[in-house]
């Protein structure tokens, strides 16, 4: 099916194979198959003929087929991804489908389907046309790089990169490997500046903001930072309405840093190296023609990059493992082939889906086809019924992944605009905590003498009484219960939204003054400790029932250590597990430990906050 390079241009592909997908989401309905023998004595087309389609097809047969409400589902659709790397990837299958059929209830119709493809073949051919271009020659492009996307030759959609304070329009290029700017000079581009993606030098890719002489008044930009650079760069990309642009490039630039970061971390050989950029650049591919096609800019965990999303979703790691198992597949396959003559066995082929479809496209030479005269690189067949460790993988992180979209929605709308704002939620937070510091405050400094000697009675008779060790364990079980019981409260009544009295409002020369540069990072700091108080209120609230129980489970363990092991001991456990954590030996496992951590926070939904109006108490509520 997919041996030609203009197969996706031809009509008919795209009409079998969406009457592929109509059999396979409801088999058995009679309806007529759409390959079918004609009544004439004509022979079938050959696919080697010149100016022939590469099917057989009956055109009213596929009129009949791919007809008005005829639509398919998810399953159905996801098989055409383990056929046809052009048309989908396994990793991000899910959320593909979700971009075409957002506006059909699950349902991908006919006119969707053709039209995604339309936008995925002049996207290929878009790419393939820089190919031996004069602007190929002018980077000096590799071997095997190839260019996924240019910005900056549209005058109406510049480029523009800021070092320092100076800022200078021209041509932003990104290949497979690199980042290529070249400067705008008089009548032609300077000599490009490269920033090569593919460099262990702990490489930053975020958004970021810009403006003239290095102020930050501009949403639009993407900053890139490695230690082979003095001073960031940045790239603006001004547009009149939002930042689309500036989003798009983002995630495609991530997306070859983060396929190099697998490429390193793994070691992967040149076929597995070939395969997992093929991927990438495929997937880039797909993210363009959504782009073109319906304007889509899907958020993290809804994004279509491969590598991007797996650095999104929780659990993502397990995704980038069971590809690595993949690709060890394929490795092991290819030095079979290598080694001993082919044998009919389809068990022995290699799957390689990805490398061949660029091959078959004309971005990679036809020598990666054939090795020594052994195809290392062949359609993979598609086993009905059986489920691979990567599919496995990447449903377990979807299914983790509606708890934080969740929680980061919660996030969101807790996060408040302005640095008083933000300062007022965090000042109300910590009030138990602030009372609690003045009263130490205040015994420690003796201005009150009776209760300050009352406080120090008690702590030495503690301390005599060797009653100290009881002291956090007493507190961690307090806590506990009161956690415990708000759970129980929880189930009666749900939690009360967190009410704050906002600052009085300033006027426009103040607001002017917060948008420097100091206090803006000062804003995003603050607003990042609301968040974490607002979650870990929400844990002590019991809003979220399943990390609350973790919480308890592991408070009390924490006060069953505590009260139970010498304090030398615990002592001794915690610098060993503090100074140990690097080592080669655990460095793998911390790794692994503290992402769980992290992916395990960021499912914690926030709890609710309101401003209340200026002037009314939290009383009058």
């Amino acid at each position: 099916m997919i041996k030609r390079p203009d197969h996706m241009d031809d009509k008919d592909f795209c009409r079998l194979t969406f009457d592929m997908m109509l059999a396979w989401d409801a088999p058995g309905t009679g309806t007529e198959p759409l390959l079918k023998e004609s009544s004439s004595s004509s022979s079938p087309r050959d696919e080697d003929g010149d100016g022939e389609s590469l099917f057989s097809i009956n055109s009213t047969n596929v009129a009949v087929q791919v007809g008005e409400g005829k639509s398919v589902g998810l399953e159905a659709f996801a098989r055409i991804a383990r056929s046809c790397a052009a048309i989908a990837d396994l990793i991000t299958i899910h959320n593909l489908f979700d971009a075409l059929t957002s506006s059909s209830g699950g349902r991908l119709h006919f006119i969707v389907y053709e039209k995604y493809l339309k936008s995925i073949n002049k996207v290929f051919k878009s790419a393939k046309g820089h190919i031996g271009s004069p602007l190929s020659s002018s980077l000096k492009l590799a071997n095997g790089e190839i260019i996924l996307d240019v910005a900056g030759v549209i005058p109406t959609q510049p480029v523009l990169q800021h070092i320092g304070m100076s800022a200078w329009p021209g041509r932003l290029t990104l290949t497979n490997f690199a980042l290529y700017f070249e400067s705008l000079g008089v009548g032609s581009y300077d000599k490009a500046v490269v920033y090569d993606l593919s460099m262990d030098s702990k490489q930053i890719v975020r958004p970021e903001l810009t403006g003239p002489l290095g102020a930050r008044l501009f949403d639009k930009a993407v900053m890139y930072k490695s230690t082979s650079l003095a001073d960031p760069v940045y790239f603006e990309f001004p547009e009149l309405k939002g930042h689309s642009r500036r989003d798009y490039w983002l995630a495609i630039v991530q997306e070859v840093l983060y396929v190099h970061r697998f490429i390193r971390k793994y070691e992967l050989s040149e076929i597995q190296r070939d395969e997992a950029l093929s991927k990438a650049t495929i997937s880039i591919f797909h993210y363009h023609a959504l782009r073109e096609a319906f304007r889509i800019n899907p958020p993290d965990f809804k994004s279509v990059l491969g590598f991007n999303l797996a650095e999104k979703l929780p659990k993502g790691d397990m995704i980038l493992d069971a590809l690595y198992n993949h690709l060890e597949l394929l490795h092991a396959r290819s030095q079979t082939h290598n080694c001993i003559e082919l044998k009919d066995d389809t068990n022995t082929h290699i799957l390689s889906v990805s490398s061949y479809t660029l091959v078959i496209m004309g971005f990679m030479p036809l020598e990666k086809l054939e090795r020594n005269g052994v195809n290392n690189f062949m359609v993979p067949l598609i086993t009905i019924g059986e489920t691979t460790s990567l599919e496995l993988a990447v449903k377990e992180s979807y299914c983790c992944s509606g708890r934080v979209e969740a929680a980061f929605a919660t996030v969101d709308q807790v996060k408040m605009e302005g640095l008083g704002a933000n300062f007022a939620v965090m000042q109300e937070l910590l009030h138990p905590i602030i009372e609690l510091i003045k009263l130490l405050v205040l015994l420690a400094e003796w201005e009150d003498p009776l209760k300050s000697l009352a406080f120090i009675v008690i702590l030495i008779y503690l301390a005599y009484r060797d009653w100290i060790k009881y002291m956090f364990p007493s507190i961690f079980l307090y806590i506990a219960v009161l956690m415990l019981w708000n759970k129980y409260r929880s189930k009666l009544q749900t939690v009360k939204v967190f009410q704050v009295n906002p600052p009085p409002s300033k006027n426009a020369v103040e607001q002017l003054l917060m948008l420097q540069e100091g206090i803006s990072q000062l804003e995003a700091y603050i607003q990042t400790g609301n968040v974490a108080l607002l979650k870990l209120r929400s844990i002590l609230l019991a809003g979220a029932p399943q990390a609350t129980d973790r919480v308890i489970l592991v408070l009390i363990l924490t006060a069953s250590a505590i009260a139970f092991l010498p304090l030398k001991h615990l002592l001794t456990l915690i610098l060993m597990d503090t100074f140990t954590q690097e080592m080669p030996l655990r460095k793998k496992r911390s790794e692994k430990f503290r992402r769980r951590i992290k992916e395990w926070w960021v499912q914690i939904p926030a709890a609710p906050v309101q401003l209340l109006k200026p002037g009314r108490s939290k009383q009058q509520k």
